[in-house]
């Protein structure tokens, strides 16, 4: 897997330095057709009218810049090509560990999907969402008097829907909404730890494999290693 990530990041490298290379030549083609226009016509000129020396100086210039604008174009490609191999041998770094996802994906396995939830402050009423990948509703509840104190709270969902269905595995994502005693919101944060068995990085960006589904990179705040059994 990790000789496939460098194939790729190896492959947008070549492309980019091939279509930078493209662009140089055929620059360096124009600009020596301009320069022997040029000196046809310097060859050539009426010397009770000359032409005005400016106007090549301009089109000098101009070249120039065109040139130095391809040549960063190059560097920039090349800079692009790292930083995606980097993501790439980031996101084989995450296979077979846990990570926690801070964007309210969980995973629903076994019997059991479990978050943990925040409250800035204490709340008068704090309700919890649960929705499948479609983003439908599949369970909803109000939290229990203790459940809305500030600080972290532990929601653990068996799986069961609002009309009693059992829910297949794989992600949901919860929502978590707490309003004060004056109808004020107050922020909460969300959590869940789940295990990464696969990346996938057919698409533009890597992509972690966790359960029956996949989340992005930037879902991950905290990576950890799998406690060993005893």
């Amino acid at each position: 897997m990790t000789d496939a990530v460098n194939n790729n990041a190896a492959a947008n490298n070549t492309a980019g330095a091939s279509k930078s290379a493209n662009s140089s030549k055929q620059l360096a083609s124009n600009f020596q057709t301009f320069l022997t226009l040029l000196t046809t016509q310097l060859q050539n000129q009426d010397p009770t009218s000359p032409m005005d020396s400016n106007q090549f100086t301009q089109q000098l210039v101009m070249y120039s810049q065109v040139e130095q604008q391809i040549d960063t174009n190059t560097k920039l490609d090349s800079l692009v090509a790292l930083s995606g191999s980097q993501t790439s041998n980031l996101a084989m770094s995450y296979m077979g560990k846990n990570v926690i996802l801070s964007d309210g994906t969980g995973q629903l396995y076994g019997g059991t999907a479990d978050w943990t939830y925040g409250l800035a402050n204490g709340a008068k009423s704090t309700t919890l969402t649960v929705k499948d990948a479609d983003g439908n509703v599949v369970y909803s509840k109000t939290a229990a008097t203790a459940d809305n104190a500030a600080g972290t709270h532990d929601f653990k969902w068996d799986g069961t829907k609002n009309n009693g269905e059992t829910a297949s595995n794989g992600l949901y994502t919860l929502t978590v909404s707490a309003t004060a005693a004056d109808g004020t919101s107050i922020k909460t944060s969300i959590a869940s730890k789940v295990g990464v068995t696969g990346v996938d990085m057919s698409g533009s960006s890597p992509q972690l494999i966790v359960g029956t589904g996949e989340v992005p990179l930037s879902s991950v705040s905290l990576v950890t290693m799998p406690v060993a059994s005893s």
